[in-house]
């Protein structure tokens, strides 16, 4: 999961400078390097072993919220392996897993046909007890039959971000191991092609921010490459052209709290997906079929998700029950809640299949 070449440290001002906000700024990078080697560096966020490490430990992704989300991925398997023909074995691939909590969980609720073969992608360790058959890979396998879901995963792929200057010029922006910033040359070539595509800068009003998604579009094109039959399926934060926000959405993220964002291992470096670009980039190299752009909230509903409260009359016919079933509405409504977990948007390209979303 790490991306990018190495551009190396530079002292002094760049060229096309036009000073430097913050103290500390004595070394810089771009941003696409600095968050790679924070994230994924020796020392990394991602890399670090031990209590207190990785995405779990700072963050609730919606596998952490209930175990709700997984039973939902689990009857997408299910969907997946019905319009597969009914497989004797079955692919289910989580990019991004983290501590291997998706796929624990769709073990546990998997009711279809076929055996499921499940791959665990992430630079982290394997962790200790993980379900011996869960298979851990530093990147996706090849020849992918059945689904593969990255969760969570393309905000955390490092790109550039851009900024324009006080003539309206598009630059790249630099960054200190500190989080202290400066304006760095010119974007140029295919960067400036993308953003000129995807997120116009160019004679905007000063201070105007986009991250620039060329490496996630790459990453999920390289992705969708993978299968050779099923579904291929990503969930983030994400905006469109329609709806760019104005200054970007770059931040940080440590102890469950969002910080600014400090680009040395600390905290988590994230920004949201311009999903609508993700999205064009299998199909521009005739991969995946049509895009589905849905929200969270619509694709779990269609999973069968209902976060409703049971009817009080249950609570004195069946007091336990009614606790539980209360309990599963609470966590499902934040699955789907629409200015939370439910604002996520999925993208699913189908490969080689009738459509199972929406």
């Amino acid at each position: 999961m790490e991306n990018g070449g190495t551009s190396g440290w530079s002292e002094g001002p760049a060229p096309g400078a036009e000073g430097v906000r913050g103290a500390g700024a004595g070394g810089v990078l771009r941003w696409r390097e600095a968050a790679r080697r924070a994230l994924y560096g020796p020392e990394g966020f991602y890399r670090r072993p031990g209590p207190g490490a990785g995405a779990g430990a700072h963050f609730r992704t919606s596998v952490h919220v209930s175990p709700l989300f997984a039973a939902a991925v689990a009857e997408l398997v299910r969907r997946v392996a019905l319009a597969l023909g009914r497989p004797a074995e079955l692919d289910v691939v989580d990019v991004g897993a983290g501590r291997g909590e998706l796929l624990t969980g769709v073990l546990a609720a998997y009711e279809g046909p076929g055996r499921l073969r499940a791959y665990a992608v992430e630079v982290g360790p394997r962790p200790a007890g993980l379900d011996e058959r869960i298979t851990w890979l530093p990147e996706s396998p090849a020849g992918v039959r059945g689904l593969l879901f990255a969760n969570e995963w393309l905000d955390n792929v490092p790109v550039e971000v851009a900024e324009t200057d006080g003539s309206g010029v598009a630059r790249y922006v630099e960054v200190a191991a500190d989080g202290s910033e400066r304006l760095g040359a010119e974007v140029g070539g295919a960067d400036a092609e993308w953003l000129r595509r995807w997120w116009p800068l160019a004679g905007g009003p000063p201070g105007g921010r986009a991250e620039i998604g060329a490496p996630r579009d790459a990453a999920w094109s390289a992705a969708v490459a993978t299968m050779t039959a099923g579904l291929a399926l990503t969930a983030d934060y994400a905006h469109t052209r329609a709806a760019r926000p104005p200054y970007g959405t770059l931040t940080g993220f440590r102890d469950g709290r969002e910080v600014p964002p400090v680009p040395d291992g600390s905290c988590d470096v994230t920004a949201h997906v311009a999903l609508d670009a993700v999205a064009a980039a299998p199909e521009r190299e005739g991969r995946g079929g049509r895009p589905v752009l849905l929200s969270q909230r619509e694709a779990l509903r269609g999973l069968g998700l209902d976060g409703s409260r049971p009817p009080l009359a249950l609570a004195s016919t069946d007091p336990a029950g009614y606790l539980r079933r209360l309990a599963a509405a609470g966590q499902a409504a934040e699955l789907l809640d629409p200015a939370g977990l439910g604002g996520f948007t999925w993208l699913a390209h189908h490969v080689g299949i009738a459509p199972v979303l929406p």
